[in-house]
């Protein structure tokens, strides 16, 4: 059983909070926009990250970082990409892959737009947890947090960052 924390769109910047919601988390997945290592320094602080680029991300993110990241954890095989779409509209650079070999939990963000849903047609769950920096349109700074335990997913979190 593993503790989650899912962050995206933090555009290089850095909350205090992240470290407090964060604390009983064993991984932190950034699914994109990260905007500076720094960030990924500080959340590494807390426990093990996970990360993968997004579209404001370039040079040096993109080296140490990969657009798409697939691997297993418990008996789940996640796939995380910055721009992924949500079930019934993947983006088409994600979408035959999403499709071909399904993965059990799909994060994905770069639309500031929290969204927790389940694809029926592929047992898939997705996750995009919103914008967690302050650049955007959106009105709510979010996180999410949820456990693995083997191939089910538990105590789903939503955090709203004041």
């Amino acid at each position: 059983m593993v503790r989650i924390g899912i962050l995206s769109d933090t555009h290089s910047h850095w909350d205090d909070k992240y470290s407090l919601h964060f604390a009983d988390c064993d991984e932190i997945w950034h699914a994109g926009d990260i905007g500076s290592n720094i960030i990924i320094e500080q959340l590494e602080k807390i426990c093990p990250v996970r990360a993968v680029y997004g579209n404001i991300d370039g040079g040096i993110m993109r080296k140490l970082y990969s657009e798409t990241l697939r691997f297993n954890i418990e008996n789940c095989e996640v796939l995380i990409k910055h721009i992924g779409g949500y079930p019934g509209r993947y983006d088409a650079s994600i979408k035959r892959e999403i499709y071909s070999r399904p993965p059990q939990l799909f994060v994905s963000g770069h639309s500031h737009i929290l969204k927790v849903m389940y694809d029926d047609s592929i047992n898939c769950l997705h996750i995009n947890p919103g914008a967690a920096g302050k650049q955007g349109w959106q009105l709510q700074r979010t996180l999410v947090k949820v456990t693995i335990d083997g191939s089910k997913f538990k105590d789903l979190e939503i955090i709203e960052l004041k």
